[in-house]
């Protein structure tokens, strides 16, 4: 930046406030010589309020005073850094095919995963805080329609991700007891390889008595056996 911003606010102030010749001005806000001496004559400018330049941290009031004393010097703009660009972490995108089904997963949510927070969910799903306050309020305009389903199998979140909110939100709950596989939700890889197979029953034997009163076409089948 060669100039300051508003150069002739900026020379309006100048002119007021400061002892500087008009040519100083002139240099450093890059107007004619002539057209600062408008404004000092009030022709140019007229009700124009004038621009602190030492407030907005373009000018300082010593490089104003060592002009002030020395005509020949000439006023230097102060030059900001630059900061670097902040990365936002952009919220979870999802699909625009996905979007209408995203009450479905907060009401999920919600129902089995009481514990996590509106932040968690909004997170995991892609979706605005109303839209889950409304949802766990009951006041969604199309709450009666909306039938919980797993994140998960909809595709919203990985299951490793589901896992750990729900884990931190038990942590910061105080829960530590293993919860009950929650209804509908998927069961992780551990999870299906550790079930157990139910056991098949063996045939149980009839007692004598049981066998006397049994029908007759029964009876004659068992003792064939």
């Amino acid at each position: 930046m060669s100039q300051p911003l508003m150069p002739k606010a900026v020379a309006v102030w100048l002119v007021d406030n400061t002892s500087l010749t008009f040519d100083q001005i002139a240099a450093f806000v890059g107007l004619h010589p002539l057209e600062v001496s408008g404004i000092a004559d009030g022709e140019v400018a007229q009700g124009m309020k004038g621009r602190d330049p030492v407030a907005a941290g373009e000018l300082t009031r010593g490089s104003i005073e060592e002009c002030e004393a020395d005509p020949k010097k000439r006023l230097r703009l102060v030059e900001r850094k630059a900061l670097p660009p902040q990365k936002r972490k952009a919220p979870r995108y999802t699909p625009l095919s996905k979007r209408q089904e995203r009450p479905a997963a907060i009401a999920w949510l919600v129902r089995n995963h009481p514990e996590l927070s509106d932040a968690q969910i909004s997170k995991l799903v892609g979706t605005t805080k109303p839209t889950i306050q409304s949802i766990r309020e009951r006041t969604h305009w199309n709450i009666s329609q909306i039938q919980p389903i797993d994140p998960v199998a909809l595709g919203m979140c990985r299951q490793m991700e589901l896992d750990e909110a729900v884990k931190k939100a038990a942590k910061k709950a105080g829960i530590t007891e293993t919860a009950a596989p929650v209804e509908g939700a998927l069961l992780t890889t551990e999870e299906s390889l550790a079930a157990p197979e139910p056991e098949a029953e063996a045939p149980k034997e009839m007692t004598a008595d049981e066998l006397f009163n049994l029908p007759k076409g029964e009876v004659e089948e068992d003792e064939t056996r």
